[in-house]
């Protein structure tokens, strides 16, 4: 498999035309258990494994819980952490094992067993709750325990699987702490990763410390961490400016990335290749004005790109034309090549033929708060009504609120950004267009489902390449989605800070026990 490779263009850079040159610098020296302060604007949506899939809350998850594989930096194969050794058991990539570590010990002092692996997967499934990352086992068929080994048996060949056990919704809670059937509600966490919750406000505040009990992947379990959640970008620019944050991540204001400038020794700013990506999600169910498939190829010819990245965004996205973005096995230009440029003439034919009244109503949702989602959908809501075809009314939800919206289909139009679960571009299949997917659009496609199916049954992942170039194909034809850009990543820390570049490299692990004083 091709390693995901972290592309650093500066270390030693400054916000010189934001006004930040003023914020204080912090002396490290002597300071060595002073906490490391986070800042990002990714909400947490649950503290309980079984009931989040979003990147806040699996950034938290990656530090306080384990999984029994996780990803090195830079690598694109899992590699064990929990779990002393794991393997797939025959050709036929349809039984999957592993061998717990000795001694790894819950907050209780309980150790940890292969029952609470066993407990930890069934327990995602069978809650299968709607914010929760259940869709993404839809090939494991059942896991038994015995002794020390974990045996997990697949309905079909998924040599994915193990990526997928080395996602947060892999991470192992204490069997004697979380409720069989539902989610935990008490604020509280009992996982064995390199730090401890010592305590959690939402949407403000998680406080962690080094935690003494782990073994796993990590030598050494680094500094104290604060993370502070911020409601949207200019509330975590303004902590930034005024030194209230040592490290800002996900997600600084388009403006101030791109005023970038190698002036000032004092800040440090990582850019790296990203596997993010931001798709317009279209409901598909009957109801929906968008239930005709040529009313959706409408809306996709009416759709200017370049604009988005280049005027809302200014210049930190790149527009991306496929679902699987650059970088990753099988990436093509699908939508490029059914839709080269925007169309407006086509798209009135389009909706003349499919026996719609113009202008077409649509209800655009998107979530309030970080990044630019709003001016961006004031610039696709521009794109839309330009001509007069389509009147789209657009509104604003906080990130659980919008999640619910989205699920009972109230929305006919959804931006909603996706980061990589794990370093293969299945993450980009199943979960956004397979039967079953958390972005509840109501799609489902036999020939997609056949195509995911068929790219999970090769352990040389270039080999699924012309399954997932057709699986794009029908995507673009059908549009269930249209993707909009693929973000550049950005880290921005004080120049006492080390180890900025490892908290995001395309892996889905949050490094913070990377993150020193120096």
């Amino acid at each position: 498999m091709r390693s995901v490779r972290l592309r650093i263009v500066a270390v030693s850079l400054v916000l010189a035309a934001t006004g930040v040159a003023g914020r204080q610098l912090w002396p490290a020296r002597g300071e060595a258990d002073r906490p490391v302060t986070v800042g990002t604007t990714d909400a947490v949506t649950s503290l309980d494994p079984a009931g989040a899939y979003d990147a806040g809350s699996w950034a938290l998850f990656s530090n306080v819980f384990q999984s029994l594989l996780t990803f090195a930096p830079g690598r694109a194969e899992p590699e064990p952490d929990a779990a002393g050794d794991c393997d797939f058991t025959g050709s036929d990539l349809r039984t999957y094992r592993c061998r717990l570590r000795e001694e790894l010990t819950f907050p209780s002092g309980r150790y940890m067993t292969a029952e609470d692996v066993k407990f930890s997967f069934d327990r995602v499934k069978r809650i299968n709750s709607r914010t929760g990352p259940a869709s993404l086992f839809d090939t494991l068929e059942s896991v038994a325990a015995h002794g020390s080994t974990v045996t997990f048996h697949l309905s079909d060949s998924d040599a994915t699987f193990p990526f997928k056990v080395a996602t947060g919704a892999g991470s192992i809670v204490d069997r004697t702490a979380y409720p069989a059937d539902a989610l935990r509600e008490d604020g509280a966490v009992d996982g064995t990763g390199p730090y401890t919750l010592t305590a959690y406000t939402a949407n403000e505040k998680a406080t962690l410390a080094p935690n003494p009990a782990y073994r796993g992947a990590v030598d050494g379990t680094g500094q104290p961490v604060t993370l502070r959640y911020y409601a949207d970008s200019e509330a975590l620019e303004k902590a930034w400016r005024t030194g209230t944050v040592d490290v800002a991540t996900r997600r600084l204001p388009p403006d101030l990335l791109a005023g970038l400038s190698p002036s000032d020794p004092g800040l440090r700013v990582f850019e790296s290749d990203s596997f993010e990506t931001r798709n317009l999600h279209l409901n598909v169910r009957a109801g929906s004005p968008l239930h005709d498939p040529g009313v959706r190829q409408a809306v996709s010819r009416l759709i200017d790109r370049d604009r988005l990245a280049a005027t809302v965004h200014q210049g930190t996205v790149d527009p991306l034309y496929s679902l699987i973005p650059a970088g990753l096995t099988g990436h093509t230009t699908s939508f490029f090549d059914n839709y080269p440029a925007r169309d407006a003439r086509t798209a009135r034919a389009q909706l003349v033929r499919a026996g719609v009244t113009l202008p077409v109503p649509l209800t655009y949702g998107y979530r309030a708060g970080p990044g630019a989602g709003a001016e961006e959908a004031a610039e696709i809501r521009r794109q839309l009504e330009e001509g007069g075809l389509f009147e789209v009314t657009v509104q604003g939800y906080e990130w659980t609120d919008f999640q619910r919206q989205w699920a009972s289909g109230r929305l006919d139009l959804y931006a909603v950004g996706w980061i990589a679960d794990y370093p293969d571009p299945d993450t980009f299949a199943a979960p956004l267009v397979g039967s079953g997917s958390p972005l509840r659009t109501g799609y489902a496609s036999r020939d997609v489902d056949r195509l995911i199916l068929a790219g999970r049954r090769h352990a040389d992942r270039g080999r699924a390449a012309d399954d997932l170039r057709a699986l794009q194909e029908t995507v673009a034809r059908d549009v269930p989605l249209i993707p909009l850009w693929q973000r550049k990543e950005y880290v921005v820390t004080d120049e006492a800070v080390g180890g900025g570049p490892y908290l995001t490299d395309g892996t889905g692990v949050f490094r913070l026990w990377r993150l020193t004083w120096i």
